[in-house]
């Protein structure tokens, strides 16, 4: 009798300490938690400043003021351009006129020239068909 009595009473302190040691595991999850919510509110209004900041810099008028302090622009006048008599010519086209993809026409008279598919990684060479 005084064996299952030992028994019982070291079962019972065995779970004591188990749930104690739940108890303070659950007590420091609780505390990392509320200080991770912490610093997120501090990320957050960190944030928020950030964003008014970065407002009150990009704001037109602000910008406007700025380019007219420090780029010495001028408005543009009727005699910058050029008339179009003094453009370059046309460069020469390179593919036929009724042929409407010119990458493809020139793939094309790569092709009759080489009269075989250039082998890529896709399409096996012909002798490994076989």
């Amino acid at each position: 009798m005084r064996l299952l009595h030992l028994v019982v009473i070291c079962s019972l302190i065995f779970a004591a300490a188990y749930v104690y040691r739940i108890k303070m595991d659950s007590t420091a999850r609780v505390e990392r938690v509320l200080q991770l919510r912490a610093e997120i509110r501090e990320q957050r209004e960190a944030i928020a400043i950030l964003r008014s900041e970065w407002a009150k810099l990009d704001a037109p008028l602000r910008l406007q003021g700025l380019v007219e302090r420090h780029l010495p622009l001028k408005p543009l006048n009727a005699t910058q351009y050029d008339s179009l008599k003094n453009l370059p010519e046309r460069p020469p086209r390179f593919t036929r006129p009724d042929n409407p993809d010119p990458i493809g026409s020139m793939i094309d008279t790569i092709d009759a020239i080489n009269e075989e598919p250039p082998v890529t990684g896709s399409v096996p060479r012909p002798e490994d068909q076989q």
